[in-house]
């Protein structure tokens, strides 16, 4: 017999007659038993960062548009409208990505702009 079985009569093991029906978990008192409760930490959302671009006077406008189409997933049209906001305002937002898809993307425009011999620029900004 193991040492838990001498402890508690068999009836109280099996909801005998003699087993404590207590509200309060009916432990009988038995060292080391409790609940174990296993709380989940609460998740974050992460922090979203605006791609600007950047205007200036050498990058061919037709070129910002490619760039918006290929590395943005924006339509002509979409397109356009940010390249002429660029223009008109010196900056626009290009999208708006978590920090480590932001990053990479401006990356991205700088490497085809250098590419292409344009010194087009992209900056990050917090939302």
């Amino acid at each position: 017999m193991t040492e838990w079985q001498r402890q508690e009569p068999k009836s109280a093991l099996h909801g005998g007659p003699d087993r404590d029906d207590r509200k309060d978990g009916g432990d009988g008192g038995a060292p080391g038993t409790g609940v174990v409760t296993k709380t989940r930490p609460k998740t974050k959302k992460p922090s979203m960062y605006k791609v600007l671009m950047l205007n200036d006077d050498y990058t061919p406008m037709e070129f910002v548009v490619f760039i918006l189409e290929r590395l943005f997933n924006k339509s002509r049209e979409e397109a356009t409208q940010i390249m002429l906001h660029v223009h008109n305002r010196g900056v626009g937002v290009c999208g708006v990505y978590t920090y480590e898809v932001a990053e990479t993307k401006a990356t991205q425009v700088m490497d085809l702009a250098r590419k292409e011999g344009h010194p087009l620029q992209c900056t990050l900004e917090k939302e």
